[in-house]
């Protein structure tokens, strides 16, 4: 279905051409004419899908039809990055009507709690936020919601996996009862249910392919010991000078500094970003990585949820993470839309049992590759969680002896 076989505003369809798209995804196609309709939504889909567009475009062409000065949308997400990259995208969308945008966010400075409070006292249609940094204005008594018409909660299962369902509520209480609600998760899991039910009425349930990586991706794993991963890395990258944007995850934010430390030794264009950094110092590092500048990023989950750039060749889960689904987030960074890429994850002795989870979330069998022998030895792979740490103690065991 292309997007002017929908019933939106002129303005809208101007912007969406003029950024270069044409044809609705299927979360848009199902979702659009529902959100027109004034249906409160609850829709499933996995990052990567359009989803942002499902509820922007609808809400922007409901504000360009009946313009007025007051908040009509409060967008909800879990971190600033996806606040930021929301925030983006209506700029965009938005750009050929009078609909305009603010994201807010934790990490800021006095100066940025102003401009933020000025905003939100007049002439904001759309504010994207962060739980907390929303509640912390709505406490002041001077954000008005009276004429609210739109609630989004984006990615809705991160945020109640980060605690945020109290502070959810607490916002929800600030707004008008007679509301349109939409709610997207990645997940189908029994606790959004819950909050569906809490929050919407009589809600359209749509679900696109949950929890499943993009076709364009190729996925591989290698099994390897934790010594060897900084080598596997040189190893695969060092002859592919055309993979130029690559993207390397781990669980831990102690670990990206040491890994970003251990590439610059070898030369590589690298760069780390985690919630240790100041938000000035991340909105940089993700500027120099999205142009091109810093061939290797590397970041924890937050990242996964939060960045939205094109391009991105190579996605290298250094290790497993704890989470299935923080799985699918990951390698959702490339193979964006159309497009294609590599995922590729390191599975040391102790992370089998969290892999063969992810297999099973996926539905799929991940090919294993061994550590080259001009690196180190490898792991034997061992699929269920009693072998796993028969494994675990064998390999312990094996290293004291050196």
């Amino acid at each position: 279905m292309y997007f002017d076989e929908f019933d939106l505003s002129d303005d809208v369809l101007d912007a969406i051409s003029f950024m270069g798209f044409s044809k609705a995804t299927p979360i848009q196609e199902k979702a659009i004419p529902e959100i027109l309709n004034n249906k409160d939504v609850i829709g499933f889909a996995q990052t990567g899908t359009g989803k942002t567009a499902a509820f922007v475009l609808p809400v922007l062409h409901k504000i360009s039809q009946n313009p007025s000065d007051s908040i009509n949308t409060i967008i909800i997400v879990p971190t600033r990055e996806l606040a930021m990259q929301i925030d983006q995208q209506i700029q965009g969308f938005s750009y050929f009507t009078s609909v305009n945008s603010i994201a807010i966010y934790g990490g800021g400075d006095g100066k940025g709690w102003t401009t933020e409070n000025n905003a939100l006292s007049s002439h904001t249609n759309i504010v994207v936020a962060t739980p907390g940094k929303l509640i912390s204005h709505l406490n002041t008594g001077r954000v008005n919601l009276n004429n609210l018409k739109h609630l989004i909660l984006d990615e809705a299962d991160r945020m109640l996996d980060m605690g945020f369902y109290d502070d959810i509520m607490k916002i929800v209480s600030f707004m008008p009862k007679t509301r349109q609600t939409l709610l997207f998760s990645a997940t189908m899991a029994p606790k959004i249910k819950k909050m569906a039910n809490d929050l919407l009425t009589n809600p359209v349930e749509i679900q696109i392919e949950l929890s499943k990586p993009a076709e364009g991706v190729l996925q591989l794993a290698y099994l390897t010991f934790d010594p060897n991963k900084i080598s596997l890395i040189n190893n695969l990258i060092a002859d592919k000078p055309e993979y130029k944007s690559i993207l390397i995850f781990t669980s831990t934010k102690s670990n990206v500094s040491k890994i970003v430390q251990q590439l610059k030794r070898k030369k590589h264009s690298v760069e780390g970003i985690s919630s240790d950094l100041e938000q000035r110092e991340r909105e940089d590092v993700l500027a120099r990585f999205r142009a091109k500048q810093t061939r290797i990023l590397i970041g924890t989950d937050v990242v996964s949820r939060g960045i939205d750039i094109k391009g991105i060749e190579l996605i290298i889960n250094f290790d497993v993470p704890n989470d299935a689904e923080d799985y699918v987030h990951r390698i959702g960074r490339t193979a964006r839309a159309d497009s294609t890429g590599v995922a590729i994850t390191f599975i040391n002795e102790d992370d089998m049992f969290k892999f063969s989870r992810i297999e099973k979330l996926i539905n799929a069998e991940i090919l294993k590759l061994p550590t080259p022998e001009s690196i180190g030895a490898s792991p034997v792979w061992k699929a269920n969680q009693k072998a796993n740490n028969t494994n675990k103690r064998f390999y312990k065991k094996k290293k004291g002896k050196r």
